[in-house]
């Protein structure tokens, strides 16, 4: 696997469930930073900045957003088996959002530090964010 750069995002952000079928309002998308809706038919997901997804569902704050510097060409492949493989040895959960450019780790904010350090042993570049 190359190495990949990787930046730590600005801010704190939350997962929110919510039913099948339930509308996100369009105000969410205007939100500064990552979000991202996912829509099956058990549920959808949206990720969003704390404090700017929508009400009504349940919702974990707490995380903090590492995205990979893309575009990412689609014929590279392992770049999340070797993100998740790495945070899996240090035993830090993830949560994973891929976009057509790139892709997007989310982690508990009390085990970013460990995160990145695990990140930074399996050879990645990782830059902190500003805050």
């Amino acid at each position: 696997m190359k190495r990949l750069i990787i930046d730590v995002t600005d801010g704190d952000y939350a997962v929110t469930r919510l039913d099948p079928g339930t509308p996100v309002h369009p105000a969410v998308f205007g939100s500064p930073g990552l979000v991202s809706v996912t829509s099956t038919p058990d549920e959808v997901s949206v990720v969003a900045p704390t404090g700017r997804g929508p009400a009504g569902g349940r919702t974990e704050d707490g995380w903090r957003v590492l995205t990979v510097r893309g575009p990412l060409e689609f014929t590279l492949t392992g770049i999340m088996a070797s993100l998740a493989g790495s945070l899996a040895a240090a035993g830090v959960s993830l949560f994973a959002v891929s976009t057509f450019d790139t892709d997007h780790i989310l982690v508990h904010d009390a085990d970013l530090t460990r995160a990145v350090a695990a990140l930074r042993s399996a050879g990645h570049e990782v830059h902190p964010a500003s805050d």
